[in-house]
């Protein structure tokens, strides 16, 4: 443990931040497995309505500084891809 207590606050703050990102992070891959289960089941309505979700929860972690910019565009790409080809 830390001595220091501006290093104890350190402590604090990153274990505070790292369950935020976590909970964050946790929801995104949810939102992204609900499409991947839509996709399974051929559903293309419940896809879209799971693609809608997902992207919303992946700009609003992006937002948040959970993922950089790029990571969230192309995942957003990569299920927008997988819904447009059941069509």
């Amino acid at each position: 443990m830390a001595n220091i207590k501006s290093a104890k606050k350190r402590i604090l703050v990153a274990e505070k931040r790292a369950a935020r990102n976590k909970s964050i992070r946790s929801k995104v891959k949810t939102a992204i497995k609900k499409v991947d289960a839509a996709i399974a089941a051929n559903d293309k309505d419940a896809a879209a309505a799971a693609l809608r979700a997902a992207t919303s929860e992946l700009g609003k972690a992006t937002t948040k500084g959970v993922y950089h910019k790029n990571t969230s565009s192309r995942k957003i790409s990569r299920l927008s891809q997988a819904v447009n080809r059941m069509a």
